[in-house]
């Protein structure tokens, strides 16, 4: 079960950093991302992490702007957000990966299957 923390309303080129925990036994081992879902639209990528913390890749929208982090000894994962833009409205999802100790880091939504409750980030212009 993932319990998202971070919710916030921001004006643009706010900051907002977003916290993800677990008290799962196996965090450590999976893949983790975050998935921005806005009105009207799919659920999004924006970012994941691998489970060693060793490699990241974003969503080419947020680089340089979004770091994403883990901390496996407390179980949770963070997404820092700098420079927000009105176009990062939304509720933002963290998802582990479907496979434990998966190699490549993947943003389909589909790959993950362990989802949390959701939290909004507004950003207003």
């Amino acid at each position: 079960h993932l319990v998202v923390s971070g919710r916030g309303l921001v004006q643009a080129g706010g900051s907002l950093r977003l916290s993800c925990t677990t008290s799962g036994h196996t965090f450590s081992s999976y893949n983790m991302g975050w998935f921005p879902h806005a009105p009207g639209k799919v659920r999004e990528f924006v970012a994941t992490i691998k489970w060693t913390g060793g490699a990241t890749y974003y969503t080419d929208s947020v680089k340089g702007r979004f770091t994403i982090s883990r901390d496996n000894a407390k179980n949770t994962v963070y997404l820092q957000m700098n420079s927000l833009k009105p176009e990062d409205t939304g509720v933002y999802y963290c998802a582990a990966d479907s496979r434990a100790f998966r190699v490549v880091l993947l943003s389909s939504p589909a790959a993950y299957d362990s989802w949390g409750q959701g939290t909004q980030v507004t950003v207003s212009s």
